[in-house]
């Protein structure tokens, strides 16, 4: 079996909260003894204290039972405090517990609100607002032993040093969802309570393969990076491409994990939007146009992208899945034109038109891409550890896979490479024979399709609202007419979710991660504040007037073969209708549904 990264000090696996007038109270209840945690209801000052105080006979505190603290967001006056209200058990990960989080809870500590002015009282409400979002993350995973941050790889290159520290000060930054909630506990010296938390995947079976028993894992990290202006956690539309400094947009790592007979496996891919600076901001269209920004920049970006990441994963190919003609086009072209000065040995660009060559049914034909890269996956190989915790093997280079939103053909492709990586793992260990595939198991077939299109879906779901499309390929291995008409349904509400509710949800995500760091200047405004058009532009009243003026154009129309003057009216209307639509249509990123924290070109 694999080392456990075990710390030194354990965290407190169920704790109860006791609301106070004016504290709260965290008082662990799972037999450590650990002393309770203090948090002021006035300004999030926390202290360790010797018991929970005594209760009044007057005022009986409110108890709850809480399994963890995600850390304290600090706003223009008061603070706020994310606990874990309620989790369930999701499987194992190198042998310890792995947890997904059910339900948050923001319990505010504001009581100085009340000495505050009616603006300042106006900005806080709005900020706090936000975190009812906060409440509705999706794709939260966690465990009180096992280190979810670090790939299998990583973790048993871990040396006993670090293996003693805090869960929390053993974790990749770029992979701790709670990173920026967490420093004020981390400031207080609280280890106890610093419980790391992920944003991605966590799925797994077992299933018998003759004799033997094998456990699949596949575990997906999101990326929260919080260097330059384009944080990886994003929404779909607000954040495409990379920052000046090289950190793409939706960067995600998936680790592919098999245990058997005290071997463990692992192979690590990674996705992310297409690394130099582009955008595609909302207008009300369908296909919002790409715009490539400061395009001579493009290389420079490009290179400290993949310099990144050959410090972190070894050789990288780039497996670039956007169509050659069109918008798409543009993107790829510059794509490869930016990326050819980083050319060597270890980079490698393949370029695979996913829909020119696969269509909307042959993704069977994913083969010829896996010809063109076989040569690099064997090379680049897989972690393997015996049952001893020898390696055996090691992965020294890492596919990466994009392709517009790095969600539906991306999936499909990294779970083709999936299959193939654990089929070349299996035949290692022994579990199959030469030629034997994955298809030939047909329960083992149907769980591993199972586990990729979960976690595609997953994916989908915290960055576009939707699951995955071309998830009935994966889930099933072919296409099939209900899955091509769900895809239709889930692309209507990724229209409707960029366009009037993205907004929102992204200045959420910046506020949660630290990307936007709440003044406390008297003189500060609230985010809704606008000026100009965009103050008053709202499209449900937009669109109201519309329908009203066609109603009113058409019932004149149908009155003015009676009297001439109804077909003045008609006229007008729909001179009115057109009028306000077209308004509407030149105007149309205003009338979205906008960031107000970061605030994207005009």
């Amino acid at each position: 079996m694999m080392e456990r990264a075990e710390s030194g000090q354990k965290l407190y696996t169920r704790l109860r909260l006791w609301e106070f007038p004016d504290q709260y109270v965290i008082e662990p209840t799972d037999g450590s003894a650990g002393a309770p945690l203090a948090i002021s209801r006035k300004d999030g000052s926390m202290s360790l204290i010797d018991q929970v105080p005594h209760c009044s006979s007057v005022r009986v505190p409110k108890i709850q039972t809480i399994f963890g603290v995600v850390g304290l967001l600090k706003l223009v006056v008061g603070s706020y405090l994310i606990v874990i209200k309620d989790r369930e058990c999701v499987g194992s990960y190198m042998g310890n517990q792995i947890f997904k989080v059910t339900s948050l809870k923001v319990f505010p500590c504001d009581h100085s609100l009340k000495s505050t002015t009616t603006e300042q009282k106006k900005v806080e409400s709005e900020f706090s607002a936000l975190l009812s979002v906060a409440e509705k993350t999706p794709g939260l995973y966690f465990s009180y032993e096992a280190n979810l941050t670090l790939s299998a790889q990583r973790l048993h290159d871990l040396g006993d040093e670090s293996k003693l520290l805090p869960l929390w000060r053993q974790a990749e930054p770029r992979f701790l969802w709670n990173n920026y909630m967490m420093e004020v506990l981390i400031d207080n010296k609280l280890d106890p309570y610093l419980l790391p938390v992920i944003q991605g995947s966590f799925q797994n079976f077992q299933a018998a393969i003759g004799k033997e028993i094998v456990e699949v894992t596949l575990i997906a990290r999101r990326c929260t990076r919080r260097n330059g202006y384009k944080p990886s956690i994003c929404t779909r539309m607000w954040r495409r491409g990379a920052d000046p400094d090289g950190y793409v947009a939706n960067f995600v790592e998936s680790e592919q994990i098999v245990q058997m007979n005290g071997f463990t496996a692992a192979c690590v891919q990674i996705r992310g939007s297409m690394p130099f600076i582009w955008e595609q901001i909302v207008d009300l269209t369908y296909k919002p146009k790409f715009e490539i920004i400061k395009p001579e920049e493009a290389p420079r970006v490009a290179e400290r992208h993949f310099l990144d990441l050959r410090k972190k994963y070894g050789s990288v190919l780039a497996v670039d899945l956007v169509n050659t003609h069109g918008g798409e086009g543009r993107l790829s072209e510059k794509f490869s034109t930016a990326v050819q000065p980083v050319i060597c040995d270890d980079v490698r660009y393949v370029h695979f038109d996913f829909h020119q060559i696969c269509g909307h049914v042959h993704f069977e034909r994913l083969s010829i891409l896996y010809e063109q890269i076989v040569d690099f996956l064997e090379k680049s190989g897989y972690l393997l550890v015996n049952e001893k915790g020898d390696k055996l093997k090691e992965q020294t280079g890492i596919v990466r896979t994009n392709c517009i939103d790095c969600l539906d053909r991306t999936n499909v492709t990294q779970s083709m490479i999936g299959r193939k990586m654990l089929e070349l793992q299996l035949r290692r260990i022994g579990v199959f024979a030469a030629e034997e595939t994955i298809s030939s198991h047909a329960n083992f077939d149907d769980s591993f399709k199972i586990m990729w299109a979960n976690h595609g879906d997953d994916i989908s779901i915290q960055y576009s609202g939707t699951p995955a499309l071309k998830g009935d390929f994966v889930r099933l291995g072919q296409r099939t007419t209900q899955g091509i008409i769900k895809d239709g349904i889930n692309a209507l509400v990724r229209y409707y979710l960029n366009n009037f509710a993205d907004g929102t949800k992204q200045d959420a995500i910046d506020l949660l991660q630290g990307h936007y760091i709440v003044s406390v200047s008297r003189d500060m405004k609230a985010p809704s504040q606008a000026r100009g058009l965009e103050s008053v532009a709202s499209f449900p009243l937009a669109f109201a007037l519309i329908m009203f003026g066609f109603l009113f154009a058409l019932l004149s129309l149908r009155q003015a073969p009676y009297d001439m003057k109804h077909l003045f009216f008609s006229l007008l209307w729909a001179s009115v209708t057109v009028g306000i639509a077209a308004f509407v249509r030149a105007n149309g990123r205003v009338f979205c549904n906008r960031p107000r924290l970061h605030k994207p070109r005009q």
